[in-house]
């Protein structure tokens, strides 16, 4: 096991070339200023987040109640992180980086979510009885005894996923310097 493990690491990265480089940085710089200028916390990729998130509750379901109401969530997030951990065994540089980049976005996404638990202002989607919607960092908060921290909950999330955006979209940067492929 550990030797397969350090084949993978050993393989290098496949190479970006330069205008692919400068396509996805300006990529990521342009999302994270969109991101951090859309004040109402809703960014147009949040509908796909919204699909998984949704897909999760189901998929989950199947496990009881309490995987069900988190399993929204717990499936936004492993789908982008599952996909960055296959591309990075296969070495695929710019996969890799966006997946990752996706799974820290969903966080702002979820920190959203978490901030509106007591207020409720989002409207709510659900794939079953339409009767019966609940926000599910409502009923998670409020289980927790954290409701009250809803408000403040969410700052963590953000503060970290901004760092580590930039962080992801300077690996792209960073793993392409010693092999420059020019196309």
């Amino acid at each position: 096991m550990i030797e397969s493990w350090q084949l993978i690491l050993d393989e290098p990265w496949k190479p970006i070339s330069r205008p692919a480089l400068a396509a996805w940085l300006v990529f990521y710089v342009g999302f994270l200023v969109y991101a951090f200028s859309a004040h109402d916390g809703f960014l147009f990729i949040d509908n796909a987040n919204l699909v998984v998130h949704e897909g999760g509750h189901n998929l989950f379901g199947w496990f009881g109640p309490t995987l069900g109401l988190w399993g929204g969530t717990l499936l936004q997030w492993l789908v982008p992180f599952l996909l960055a951990a296959y591309f990075f065994t296969q070495r695929q540089t710019s996969s890799f980086v966006f997946c990752l980049f996706f799974f820290f976005e969903n966080w702002l996404y979820t920190a959203t979510y978490m901030a509106d638990a007591r207020v409720q202002a989002l409207p709510l989607v659900t794939t079953g009885d339409s009767d019966f919607v609940e926000h599910d960092f409502y009923v998670i908060f409020s289980s927790l005894g954290i409701l009250n921290y809803d408000a403040i909950i969410p700052h963590q999330p953000k503060k970290r996923t901004a760092r580590r955006g930039v962080v992801s979209a300077s690996h792209v940067k960073k793993s392409r310097e010693p092999r420059i492929h020019d196309c």
